[in-house]
């Protein structure tokens, strides 16, 4: 869902937006509505959800409907969401992970936290190694291929990496999580 959100959604789309994008699109029901609870948009920790919910409404990936006491009503607009698969129970335990990970870099910043939740979900189950594409990891984040040793620096110093290094040969870089970075993925096909 990363990978599809990193193409559907503006380039200079928020990391803030792009989280809640995620978290809609996986919790999503079959008719492509979503009744997200306040206490995930706190979870999600967002300087300002008003901001993220105006700039994905500006986008056309979902439309914001009405809201309660306990939820916001999102209508999700991008058709291409719904051939996205594992089925919703499977995309429901990949939404809670993917909250959990993200929230593991402890720090306010959604960058981090959206780039925590890339690298996590790159790194192989039974490791802490992961390996990806350079560009891949960056358009899911909504930063230039230039800015990522920057941002991946700052989640060693947030210790959620150990290391990173790039290889110039195969534009791809690797890295090795940290201790605030390990948190098991779901028992999910594909959560990417």
């Amino acid at each position: 869902m990363l990978n599809y959100l990193a193409t559907a959604l503006p380039v200079e789309t928020e990391a803030g937006a792009r989280m809640l994008a995620l978290q809609c699109a996986l919790r999503m029901n079959d008719s492509a509505q979503v009744r997200l609870p306040y206490g995930v948009l706190r979870s999600l920790r967002l300087q300002s959800a008003a901001d993220a919910w105006r700039e994905l409404n500006e986008t056309g990936l979902l439309r914001t409907r009405h809201s309660d006491h306990r939820a916001m009503a999102v209508q999700m607009l991008d058709v291409g969401l719904l051939t996205q698969y594992p089925a919703r129970p499977d995309r429901l335990r990949a939404a809670d992970w993917a909250l959990r990970a993200a929230c593991s870099a402890r720090t306010s910043n959604p960058l981090l936290r959206l780039a925590t939740l890339s690298l996590v979900v790159r790194t192989a189950h039974t490791s802490d190694h992961g390996v990806s594409e350079a560009e891949q990891v960056a358009r899911e984040c909504g930063v230039p291929a230039t800015a990522l040793p920057s941002l991946l620096e700052q989640l060693v110093a947030a210790k959620v990496l150990m290391t990173w290094q790039a290889a110039l040969d195969t534009e791809e870089v690797s890295w090795r999580l940290g201790p605030k970075g390990l948190h098991p993925r779901p028992a999910v096909e594909d959560t990417n």
